[in-house]
């Protein structure tokens, strides 16, 4: 059940809805002003605010702001008397979660409580996934190399500039986006990915800019674009070495004049998305054989980012094992396996042409096939 703050100078508004609230089993604290409010946030956290509009000293739109600036993150219902209906819609624009007006209507309220309830449990669980994704992108080593690419993404992520990724596969393209991603001002914002290399070409437009029903044969109802589905955030275009010419040209629209136009219709519509762009190809040998508009790499590759290979990175070699294995060995339910010291050194000697993707196989398979103990024995015979 949850835990629930009522402000309003009206003893009999505070104590009809506390009864109410507490039959409902949730614990009720009572406040007469925004001050013994603020006093109250200040000691306790609650799953749910509501507060009067009208009160004398700090009225309620004061109280709004004082909440929002202090960073609580409970929905915030505004409860508006007589004349003050605008008011409440001013609150809902300031970031208030909903109003209700008095005299206050028993279904009214328990419908509120329960939809803000439902939306204060669905960012505590979008918190907790964001931290889980955060966990899962992570840069590991201290080798010069990869410091580069480190130092590259704390200058360039607070920027709107376009990212070129380029690097073999397996390399972690991938993780440098997501990173760029979460260290700029758009990190509250979608962050959609499109793999080009996975859609096939007659596809790929309806995939990034949309389709009106009935632009072609399967069009059965209207579909909303990669592009569209970013608007103030970011896109991440991996493997776009692999999309078709008819497509570059309309990604290089939009990249000239932030707008687009859905398959089977005329009108634009106007985009604010961040690029970020990956490729394992040599693109400007691509555009030599004709198969990348040169216009576009200029436009994309604003800030180059070059992923190293494995093999440029050795050293990293057993900061990367003892994270996999921290990591797989939870996945599996099973205590951390250690890597003898010379089980590291025999991966260290391998050549890893599959890159950081390779290496995790690898140790994955050491921990499920390798002794307790992972030794280069266990090395030369399963990796």
């Amino acid at each position: 059940m949850a835990h629930i703050l009522i402000i309003d100078d009206e003893r009999s508004i505070r104590s009809t809805m506390k009864d109410i609230l507490e039959f409902e089993q949730h614990t009720v604290t009572l406040a007469e002003d925004g001050a013994q409010a603020l006093e109250a946030v200040g000691r306790e956290t609650f799953d749910l605010i509501f507060s009067d509009i009208k009160m004398p000293g700090m009225d309620g739109m004061e109280l709004l702001d004082a909440l929002l600036a202090r960073g609580v993150e409970a929905p915030i219902v505004m409860i508006s008397g007589h004349g003050t209906i605008e008011t409440a819609v001013e609150a809902l624009k300031k970031g208030a979660f909903d109003f209700i007006e008095k005299p206050i209507d028993l279904n009214r309220l328990l419908v509120t409580v329960r939809n803000a309830l439902d939306k204060g449990n669905l960012v505590v669980e979008t918190k907790a996934l964001k931290k889980k994704i955060a966990h899962k992108y992570q840069m590991i080593g201290r080798s010069p190399a990869i410091e580069r690419v480190r130092q590259l993404i704390d200058r360039v992520a607070p920027t709107e500039a376009r990212v070129l990724i380029t690097g073999a596969n397996g390399t972690g393209k991938e993780v440098v986006a997501h990173l760029l991603h979460e260290q700029s001002h758009r990190a509250n914002a979608p962050f959609v990915e499109v793999n080009c290399a996975a859609i096939p070409s007659e596809l790929i437009e309806s995939e990034l800019f949309g389709h009106e029903k009935g632009a072609f044969t399967s069009a059965v109802k209207q579909r909303i674009g990669k592009f569209e589905q970013a608007d103030g955030g970011t896109i991440f275009l991996d493997e776009i070495g692999d999309m078709s010419l008819a497509a570059q040209t309309k990604v290089l629209r939009v990249l000239q004049e932030n707008e687009l136009t859905r398959v089977g219709s005329d009108k634009t519509i106007r985009v604010n998305v961040r690029v970020f762009a990956a490729t394992n190809k040599d693109l400007k040998r691509e555009i030599e054989k004709g198969n990348f508009r040169e216009d576009l790499f200029h436009r994309l590759n604003v800030i180059p980012i070059h992923v190293p290979t494995l093999d440029e990175r050795k050293e990293d070699i057993p900061l990367l094992v003892a994270y996999f294995a921290e990591q797989i060995s939870a996945e599996q339910g099973i205590p951390t396996k250690r890597f003898a010291p010379e089980a590291v050194a025999a991966l260290q000697e391998r050549s890893w042409t599959g890159n950081i993707r390779e290496l995790r196989n690898v140790v994955e398979r050491l921990i499920i096939l390798g002794g307790g103990e992972i030794s280069r024995a266990d090395v030369e015979a399963y990796a």
